[in-house]
């Protein structure tokens, strides 16, 4: 992708713009925290990137055909091959995730400003090969047809088209992922966005985490200025008559044209959702690395163009080298999972949180493999039931288990992280880990550690307790005040979770009735 984004931006204006696109992308610490996991959006990023790189490079090349004639019609690769190319990156793209089918818009559009008459035919081929290549690249979509897949019905005016099922595990794939990220299907770990707002939240979460402030500013300020150059000279071509519009609209233009018409959809979809992990946004932002770079470059002044430059990628940099040294420190489940094995004798009974994972690990430890069977574990479930279900029999079996339980140990803030600040689906539990933090349930923290980006000493620090506005244990905000550095403010909870969670073990040091325990909370 970096290399990609260097080309375009070589291709559309000029070198340097190339280079300090692809040097913001290869800085940008979304980018290098996604490059560490197995997900999809790496794929739908680079695929993506490749079609529309192909694409512009399609509209180049036809605009060199009408301008230079036969000589570079034996010279260049046509429009016709090039797109044929970008329609089987389409179809990888698609193949890495649906969202991606939104790229049959630049790609109609690329077909239909490069192709010369007759295009329809034309249009079709690079239709059926981009299916072609989908449908090869994932052949089940046709082959496992052993799911329920019902499509509401519609009603179209007067048609009306039933209720169907299509028995494709693709199309329930596709159905359930819909129903999660706009909020239809009710996920434990997704809940988090309750009382966010679309667009706005993802921005601050690019701003303070996936970006860095500095390039995230430039970021959506060049995506706002390139919407703006691209649209004026279109919307003034719109507007004159057939006679007066006889030069027609550059390469430039209309590239920038195709690149916009994949950003924007893209952006005005996925902003939308109710869920809005992070890694949602990944497929635009090499884009926007090009549009800042491009806007950087736009200044007059030399000095002052070098002045942003610099304000920009120093500290994006710095970010970057202080996120890869979390890679360097032990995992916070590993290091809390070695002192469970040194310090909790066997057949202990601990309590963690659904929806959340459990302490110990399985791991070597010493040479010795030590596995997390050799530990009792129970389920404490306040994320999971909410609304009425978050009622009097929930609380009395979490209790019965905290009774029980001889540790507790919080993975991350998955839970806590959610259910104070939403008072309203968790009447009675939002109250539990505060409770928990202060002593009051008979527990206090042995054990805490995590680890976050941090460069010759100094620290950026993800704030779990600001936003559901929890007062941490003491031992927790003194080994959180041993890191001297920026408090980040809060986060998108999918940033953390995985490489830099805050991990707490609390033992029990009162024994409490879950009777005793219930009197703390709030009646129903």
């Amino acid at each position: 992708s970096v290399l990609l984004i260097f080309l375009l931006g070589r291709r559309l204006f000029g070198t340097a713009v190339g280079i300090i696109a692809a040097a913001f992308l290869a800085l940008n610490v979304m980018h290098i925290q996604l490059a560490h996991f197995f997900t999809v959006d790496p794929y739908l990023t680079f695929f993506g990137l490749a079609a529309l790189t192909f694409m512009v490079r399609a509209i180049y090349a036809a605009n060199v055909l009408q301008e230079d004639g036969p000589a570079a019609r034996r010279q260049r690769c046509s429009p016709t091959c090039t797109l044929l190319i970008a329609a089987v990156f389409v179809g990888l793209a698609v193949g890495a995730k649906f969202s991606a089918s939104l790229l049959l818009l630049p790609l109609s559009v690329a077909a239909w400003l490069a192709f010369p008459q007759p295009r329809w035919w034309r249009l079709l081929a690079v239709f059926a090969l981009a299916l072609l290549t989908f449908v090869v690249t994932n052949p089940f979509i046709i082959l496992d047809q052993s799911c329920e897949a019902i499509s509401p019905a519609v009603a179209l005016g007067p048609v009306r088209i039933p209720a169907l099922d299509w028995h494709s595990c693709y199309l329930s794939n596709i159905f359930t992922q819909g129903a999660m990220v706009r909020g239809q299907a009710d996920l434990g770990f997704t809940r988090q966005y309750d009382g966010t707002l679309p667009y706005l939240y993802p921005i601050e979460m690019q701003l303070r985490w996936g970006m860095g402030w500095p390039l995230g500013l430039l970021a959506f300020a060049a995506f706002a200025w390139m919407i703006w150059i691209t649209a004026r000279p279109v919307w003034r071509r719109l507007g004159t008559s057939k006679k007066e519009a006889s030069d027609p609209l550059s390469a430039l233009t209309l590239s920038l044209l195709v690149l916009l018409i994949w950003a924007v959809p893209f952006f005005v979809t996925t902003g939308s959702f109710y869920v809005k992990f992070m890694r949602y946004l990944q497929p635009l932002t090499p884009l926007l690395m090009l549009f800042g770079a491009a806007l950087i470059m736009q200044l007059k002044d030399r000095r002052l163009r070098l002045a942003v430059l610099l304000l920009v990628l120093l500290p994006t940099a710095v970010y970057a080298l202080s996120f890869m040294n979390i890679y360097t420190v032990a995992h916070p489940w590993d290091e809390a999972s070695r002192w469970v094995y040194a310090n909790v004798p066997e057949g202990t009974l601990m309590a963690s949180e659904q929806w959340d994972d459990a302490l110990p690990t399985t791991m070597r430890v010493d040479g010795q493999l030590r596995r997390r069977a050799e530990y009792r574990d129970v389920q404490l479930t306040w994320l999971t039931g909410p609304d009425e279900l978050d009622n009097e029999a929930k609380l009395q079996e979490n209790l019965a288990n905290l009774e029980q339980a001889e540790y507790v140990t919080l993975m991350s803030n998955r839970v806590y992280g959610v259910v104070p600040r939403t008072e309203d689906r968790y009447p009675l539990s939002n109250v539990t880990h505060q409770l928990l933090f202060d002593g009051t349930l008979g527990f206090e923290p042995v054990f805490v550690n995590t680890r976050m980006p941090g460069l010759f000493g100094v620290h950026l620090l993800p704030d779990s307790f600001v936003w559901p506005a929890l007062d941490p244990p003491p031992d927790v905000a003194d080994y959180l005040a041993g890191f001297v550095g920026l408090n980040g403010g809060r986060f998108d909870e999918s940033f953390t979770v995985y490489d830099q969670p805050l991990v707490t073990i609390f033992e029990k040091v009162e024994q409490m009735t879950a009777a005793e325990m219930r009197q703390y909370f709030p009646d129903p």
